[in-house]
């Protein structure tokens, strides 16, 4: 496979991967995204911290949809830097997890020129996204965030349809794993696990699956790659997680605590604060342990990896200890860090330049890594 990555991260056999700075010490590709001149304000304190997780999820539920129309896929998003960036996401937030009175959700509705349907992989419901206009053999899967609490949203089938079309791929999978608090950990691993075995089982080559995960899903893609190595079983060609949850453990003097009054996302006052801060998905298990918290896992031999965070994001900390730990186990590896930006803002703010530019990033690095 021919590399076209930067110089110090390569996909290419034979090469460890993995930049290495004066010091002779691994050290993975960091690129910072649209630096602005502030860090902007902080979240105003309207956005409720007893919202349940069918809020949430409604809320989630209540973001633009398809609706059966051509698939909005803008070469420019909302340019906005400094306070003014910040007062608009504040703003987007606060609606967002604001109850809607009478709001009925509506059923999905595919964009155009794709279908929507249920299947059973490996015995577990699988949420099948497929376009006619078929390019290449490549397949996503998908592994959506919510705490391990929240199930499946429009806002994840978009954005799913969105790196698809970018990467040229006709076929996403979802997997609709089991949830915490009823139930906890390995149940969502063993879901995802069965599912991409289902995958296999149909005639899906390893090297034409691109694994995707979002906060959450982020950490269960990385839970399922290292499932994967350990059981000798073929691993994805490339992963690609958004703003993944690389350790159960809220750690102090971290950015779970200095950006936690930034965070508009994830920070305090916000639904799924105490979710994250007290995961119920850990169960009896320590919260440090690598089986959950991918940071103090041995990464040794997983495919590429794009990690992209926010600057502003609760998870900052973890996300470049995460990176830097794939690159000292020889993992090619690419951090990028969107300034001012909070917490999978990709999947809630998709209007915004940065997420259009974070999904333009996923295309680039997989098609580097798989051409």
């Amino acid at each position: 496979m021919t590399s076209k990555l930067p110089k110090i991260i390569r996909c290419a056999s034979g090469s460890d991967g993995v930049h290495r700075g004066d010091e002779g010490k691994p050290r993975p590709f960091i690129r910072t995204r649209y630096r602005q001149k502030s860090a902007g304000a902080r979240l105003c304190g309207a956005i409720k911290t007893c919202l349940a997780a069918g809020l949430i999820a409604a809320s989630l539920a209540s973001l633009p949809q398809a609706g059966a129309s051509p698939l909005a896929m803008p070469e420019r998003g909302v340019i906005l830097t400094g306070a003014e960036k910040q007062t608009y996401i504040a703003n987007k937030m606060q609606v967002l997890f604001r109850p809607q009175p009478n709001a009925a959700a509506q059923p999905f509705a595919a964009p155009d020129g794709w279908t929507w349907t249920h299947e059973s992989i490996g015995g577990i419901r699988v949420e099948h996204m497929h376009s006619a206009n078929k390019e290449t053999n490549r397949v996503i899967l998908q592994l959506h965030g919510g705490g391990y609490v929240l199930g499946m949203s429009d806002a994840h089938r978009l954005l799913a349809i969105r790196q698809a079309v970018r990467t040229r791929t006709a076929d996403v999978y979802a997997v609709d794993y089991r949830l915490a608090p009823t139930h906890v950990y390995p149940a969502a691993l063993e879901d995802a696990a069965a599912v991409y075995q289902g995958l296999l089982t149909r005639g899906v080559k390893p090297w034409n699956i691109i694994l995707v995960g979002d906060s959450a899903g982020g950490n269960l893609a990385l839970e399922l790659a290292l499932h994967l190595r350990e059981q000798k079983i073929p691993l994805p060609s490339v992963i690609a997680l958004a703003s993944p949850w690389a350790t159960l453990e809220h750690a102090e003097n971290t950015s779970r605590t200095t950006k936690a009054a930034e965070d508009m996302v994830l920070g305090i006052g916000t639904p799924l604060y105490d979710a994250v801060k007290t995961p119920a998905y850990a169960g009896t298990l320590d919260r440090k342990d690598p089986r959950l918290s991918p940071v103090y896992a041995d990464l040794t031999g997983l495919p590429p990896l794009l990690i992209q965070t926010g600057g502003n994001e609760l998870f900052l900390t973890e996300n470049q200890k995460l990176a830097e730990k794939a690159a000292a186990d020889g993992v090619p590896v690419m951090l990028s860090i969107y300034p001012g930006m909070p917490h999978d803002f990709a999947l809630l703010l998709p209007e915004m330049e940065e997420s259009i530019q974070s999904i333009r990033e996923i295309a680039d690095f997989v098609n580097r890594c798989m051409n």
